[in-house]
């Protein structure tokens, strides 16, 4: 429809320009000519913007992999700590068997001690048939005392046991907790990342239509063409003075959008953590006071964010200002 919407205004022009005389005409030709030069201009422009994007695509399937990567080590670590807390619950339950096993031959025995009447030395050497018979007694009583013994050491040890994995698994809960919550940014993040993927292969068909209509069509086609490029490059102006969500920001929501989603994220493969994605360094620098950024408030990352940005001029600090086109 664009292409048949051009050839009826070039079919126009021409029918306006055999109407003109000579001197119009010519008049007319240099017109054409300078319109000739600036549609070339344009559309080299076009050409970089469609290279640059191509560019901002390549780096964001970059970020989006290794968002990926991250979501897959954190799984995997999430994976591990339920199979631990499941094997420290299961072990939990044993042992708690094995100390009411203990407790209750450890109660019968000493109720079967109180009932019965307790042999001393005096009787078992009378009552004994020899010498014999007396050693063979008093290993028996020395027996006796010692499985009383080994019953009290083995509810000792069943009750310490199972005092020691319910410590490990009071330890364990939280940290499948954190890391649950780690995942779900991360992939909430990994989603935001992807619109932005799409959106930027949006522009880049977008960028590539116009181009192919500004090379093949007539003078007026090419002049729409760069009223549509500066219509997207005002579109994408609004959207960097957007606020954005969770606002406000230190620097443009684009960027804040494209480093972290909006999100106090920690610290990822390159140490870049935090809603600004700020390196250890640059924030020790700046002179934050925690070791990394996203240990920090917001109010301090916004006010240190808006240091390095220093009105626009310290864009190049973050890799997305020029994925956006804010450089």
């Amino acid at each position: 429809m664009l292409l048949l919407a051009l050839s009826v205004a070039g079919a126009a022009t021409h029918l306006a320009l055999a109407q003109q005389d000579p001197g119009s005409l010519r008049n007319r030709i240099q017109q054409q000519k300078g319109q000739e030069r600036q549609l070339a201009s344009a559309a080299a422009r076009l050409g970089r913007l469609e290279q640059a994007t191509s560019r901002a695509v390549a780096v964001l399937e970059g970020r989006l992999a290794a968002a990926q990567a991250d979501l897959a080590r954190w799984q995997a670590r999430l994976a591990a700590t339920q199979r631990d807390l499941r094997a420290t619950r299961r072990r939990l339950v044993r042992l708690r068997a094995r100390l009411a096993q203990s407790r209750d031959a450890l109660a019968t025995m000493l109720r079967q001690r109180y009932t019965a009447d307790q042999p001393d030395i005096v009787s078992v050497v009378l009552d004994a048939h020899g010498f014999a018979d007396v050693l063979e007694r008093l290993e028996f009583l020395k027996r006796v005392q010692r499985s009383d013994t080994l019953i009290v050491e083995a509810v000792r040890r069943g009750h310490d046991d199972a005092r020691r994995d319910e410590l490990h698994l009071a330890a364990l809960e939280p940290r499948q907790r954190e890391q649950t919550v780690a995942v779900r940014s991360e992939r909430d993040a990994l989603a935001r990342v992807g619109a932005a993927l799409q959106a930027r292969r949006a522009a880049l068909a977008q960028a590539r239509a116009a181009r192919l209509a500004a090379l093949s069509n007539t003078r007026a086609s090419r002049q729409r063409a760069q009223h549509e490029l500066s219509r997207l490059l005002a579109q994408q102006a609004r959207q960097a003075s957007s606020p954005g969500p969770g606002g406000p920001w230190a620097i443009p929501w684009p960027i804040v959008e494209c480093e972290s989603g909006g999100q106090n994220l920690p610290p990822n493969s390159a140490g870049a953590s935090g809603y600004y994605q700020m390196l250890p360094s640059t924030w020790r620098g700046l002179g934050g006071s925690t070791p990394q950024a996203y240990q920090a408030s917001k109010a301090e990352q916004d006010r240190l964010a808006a240091r390095l940005w220093a009105g626009g001029s310290g864009a190049r600090n973050w890799v997305c200002a020029a994925l956006i086109g804010a450089l």
